[in-house]
């Protein structure tokens, strides 16, 4: 290992530790004193951000953008936190503060056994939603990227299994396969989706410009079956308490196959037909929640790098 890897594994497993062990109101005005700190120095990320605030909120000014700068990074560290601290938190703690809105359709597919997809973007906390599930709804199946250096990927594993997750690696040829057999024995399969990490995505229409978006949860549904949800997360004050609501927008159909379509063009329309219904779902949560779109890396042709696109 890297001199450069010890220090980020040191630096995760600090953060930890300093997140688990000191009180939460403490480690809250931490988080967004070194969130402001950020902000103040600048740098790619903070200009990044700033501009994929400014796709979903075109009309703001310099005064308000930088404030959806600011209060971004707040809610990106809040995120880490959050993260940081949820093996410790109780079964109460995890599930009291988490209204579940307009899953109803969403609930019966589960408990049919047919299993179900849901697609989400980078909002909210994720992870902590993923822990509710376990506990309030269905046991999750999804996917995570691998992160570098090894070390901390494999913490981050066993992090995301303590609660209650089954995660398949990103990229791993057995990943996909995998996801079927477990959506054919009724999985509930939420996967982060609104970046195109394989470079195989399908191009959609996503706050004004066009953008690639995976193509797994459609591809996953049409395969198996199973019912596909766009699922979106974020916060909300509610008489002073600070609640994450998941909400399940209803369910993505299926395009009919058009006369003379063969089955695998059927599939290839309707993966990005069903890719585009979802995508317009996660952009009208960003444009309500831009503060908690918690996407730093650049998404838009015109912030990526020169070279061939597939």
């Amino acid at each position: 290992m890297s001199a450069r890897d010890r220090l980020t594994t040191a630096g995760f497993r600090w953060g930890w530790r300093l997140a688990r062990t000191v009180p939460e109101e403490v480690a809250v005005r931490l988080s967004v004193r070194t969130a402001d700190a950020l902000v103040a120095r600048g740098g790619p990320r903070v200009d990044q951000l700033r501009r994929n605030l400014a796709r979903a909120r075109p009309e703001a000014g310099p005064a308000e953008l930088g404030t959806l700068v600011r209060d971004g990074f707040r809610s990106y560290a809040r995120y880490w936190l959050d993260a940081f601290r949820l093996p410790s938190w109780s079964v109460e703690r995890t599930v009291g503060p988490v209204r579940f809105t307009h899953g109803e359709e969403l609930r019966t597919a589960l408990g049919s056994g047919r299993g179900a997809v849901a697609f989400l973007g980078h909002l909210g906390n994720w992870d902590h939603a993923a822990a509710w599930s376990a506990r309030a709804l269905h046991p999750v199946v999804t996917v995570a990227e691998r992160l570098r250096p090894e070390q901390v990927y494999e913490e981050f594993l066993a992090f995301r299994r303590g609660l209650g997750m089954e995660v398949l690696p990103l990229g791993d040829p057995a990943t996909f396969p995998t996801l079927l057999r477990r959506l054919r024995e009724g999985a509930f399969v939420p996967l982060l989706a609104d970046r195109d990490l394989s470079s195989t995505g399908v191009e959609v229409d996503f706050l004004g410009e066009r953008v690639r978006m995976a193509r797994g949860p459609a591809a996953l549904a049409l395969a198996t079956g199973a019912p596909l949800f766009p699922m979106t997360v974020f916060h909300e004050v509610r008489d002073g308490a600070r609640v994450l609501v998941v909400e399940t927008r209803p369910r993505v159909p299926v395009p009919d196959r058009g006369p003379g379509e063969t089955v695998r063009e059927h599939r290839r329309r309707a993966v990005a037909v069903m890719t585009q219904a979802c995508a317009d779902e996660i952009a009208a949560a960003v444009r309500a929640h831009p503060d908690e779109w918690h996407v730093l890396q650049p998404l838009f042709p015109a912030d990526l790098p020169p070279g061939p696109r597939s």
